[in-house]
Order: C-alpha cells, then sequence, then structure tokens
C-alpha cells in the first residue's frame, strides 16, 4: 500500500452546453459554477453558459458550491463589463 498522495488538480467543469473537444472555442472561463433546478438537480457549467441558463430559466439559482468571485464573474458574463467583474 502506497502512501504517496496523488496531487489534486483543478478540474474544468462538466458544462452540459459543450462538446469534450471544443472546450476553448465554447467555454467561457475556468470557474465551475454550480446552478440548482427546483428539482434539487445540479448543473455544472462554465461561467459564461451558467450566465446564459440563468438568464433564460429564473428558477435556476447559484448553490453554495459555486464560489462569490465566480457569481460575480457569471454576473459579468450576463450584464456586461462594470455590472459584475467580466475578466
Amino acid at each position: 500500500m502506497s502512501t504517496a498522495h496523488r496531487p489534486r488538480k483543478s478540474h474544468a467543469p462538466d458544462c452540459d452546453l459543450r462538446a469534450p473537444d471544443d472546450y476553448p472555442a465554447t467555454c467561457a472561463g475556468h470557474e465551475q459554477v454550480v446552478l440548482v433546478a427546483l428539482d434539487n438537480t445540479e448543473r455544472r457549467l462554465c461561467p459564461g453558459h451558467a450566465a446564459a441558463v440563468w438568464l433564460t430559466d429564473p428558477t435556476y439559482r447559484f448553490s453554495a458550491k459555486t464560489r462569490p468571485e465566480t457569481i460575480a464573474t457569471v454576473m459579468g458574463y450576463a450584464f456586461g463589463p462594470g455590472n459584475g467583474g467580466r475578466r
């Protein structure tokens, strides 16, 4: 039995609006956003797609698993620069 620790890496979100091969072309941002539907199902998205989903379906809410800074990034994508801090 090995006592070596595996390094922890940050993985890209499992953005359900993209194909795995085109992440750089279609997803915006690397932070993970977790949106929760009324039935408590979770969707893990990039900030750009999370903004689109959040704006088009007002029943989604941000999970406590999403960092406040990441929510601010989503707001930047939703409302433009100066209104949430798009980077």
